[in-house]
């Protein structure tokens, strides 16, 4: 038994040994790339990346359950009054996001962070005729695109042990990102006037946000595992009178090397919001979206991905797609479907 105890001891040390000494040349060293924020890095270490996020909406939900256009039209109170029904409904909605982010390791405790974004939004609706019935006048699209919010933070180092690492994230974001965006629609009267679009076609958030998270993760053998905390904090109300939901997120995700140079990962992220906070006076369409208090749910997204490090070790290309298994909306709200994240990452340690 002693022997035993012993091998078993010694295998251990190998194996925490071979964690530390190749995690910067392992693929599966970062998280699956939609997570934001995984790592930190050595002192003077710094990091470029980009990455492209496709997201697609589609249906409607009311509660855990579909809800067709026709039952919206005829049965969803308006909020605003005339006509007593929502009779403009959204019915598809894709989201394409250009992300570009740097991070540097002033010390070995230390690695900040920052990161924006250009934002391309397409929704597609239908519109019924008049103030009652089911009869369908036409249909229109609305589209925004330019850069969205601002993000820079801090990843604070709390535990760099070889086979579990621990770090917390404290950051803000910045309104840089547009809240009048503007577009033609087409009304129940059957006019097509031009108007500021509802909260999810604009840009930015209007306000000054506070970022924190928790991570963890860990190594053994050809396996990675971790799990992070994220929210976002909105600080305040913007200048169109209204604050959006706060965000939290909670994932975890487990990974195998299948390669010396590439891995996969599966991850599993549940994501949690609330209703708009007061309203925006110039958003007053019978349609769904423009109603404040039909943004609240909670959704669960299941996610494979693909991480494959390049001969040389600096760059680093990452795949990750993913299916929104269960969600629930205080509706009648847009239904979550896939999305999908494309990244690179390059980074170059510090010069002697």
């Amino acid at each position: 038994m002693r022997i035993l105890r012993r091998r078993c001891r010694a295998a251990w040390c190998v194996c925490l040994f071979a964690g530390s000494v190749y995690a910067d040349t392992r693929p599966d060293n970062h998280a699956p790339i939609g997570v934001m924020g995984d790592h930190v890095h050595k002192k003077g270490e710094i990091m470029f990346s980009y990455r492209y996020m496709s997201m697609l909406m589609e249906g409607n939900l009311d509660g855990s359950s579909s809800i067709a256009a026709d039952e919206i039209a005829t049965g969803a109170l308006n909020p605003f009054g005339m006509p007593p029904t929502l009779r403009v409904v959204p019915t598809r909605m894709r989201m394409d996001m250009h992300m570009f982010g740097a991070m540097f390791a002033p010390s070995e405790r230390v690695t900040l962070m920052a990161m924006t974004s250009l934002l391309e939004k397409e929704m597609d609706h239908i519109t019924y005729m008049g103030g009652s019935g089911a009869n369908v006048l036409g249909g229109f699209s609305t589209r925004t695109q330019g850069l969205g919010d601002t993000q820079v933070s801090a990843l604070i180092a709390l535990s760099r042990h070889s086979a579990h690492r621990w770090h917390a994230t404290v950051g803000l974001s910045l309104p840089t990102g547009s809240l009048d965006e503007t577009d033609q629609v087409l009304t129940p009267m059957n006019t097509r006037p031009k108007l500021r679009l509802p909260y999810p076609m604009q840009l930015g958030s209007g306000t000054y946000d506070g970022l924190v998270g928790l991570t963890y993760s860990g190594l053994a053998g050809d396996w990675g595992w971790g799990s992070q905390w994220r929210s976002v904090l909105r600080l305040g109300e913007n200048d169109e009178d209204y604050t959006l939901p706060d965000e939290h997120t909670v994932q975890a995700w487990v990974s195998r090397r299948l390669h010396p140079r590439l891995s996969g990962s599966l991850r599993l992220a549940w994501i949690d919001r609330d209703n708009v906070d007061g309203r925006d006076p110039l958003i007053s369409a019978p349609v769904q979206t423009a109603d404040p208090n039909r943004h609240k749910g909670e959704r669960l997204n299941l996610s494979a991905g693909l991480n494959w490090l390049i001969p040389g070790g600096d760059h680093r290309l990452a795949i990750e797609v993913g299916k929104t298994v269960r969600q629930r909306a205080d509706g009648p709200q847009m239904e979550a479907d896939w999305q999908a994240t494309f990244g690179w990452q390059w980074s170059r340690g510090a010069k002697n």
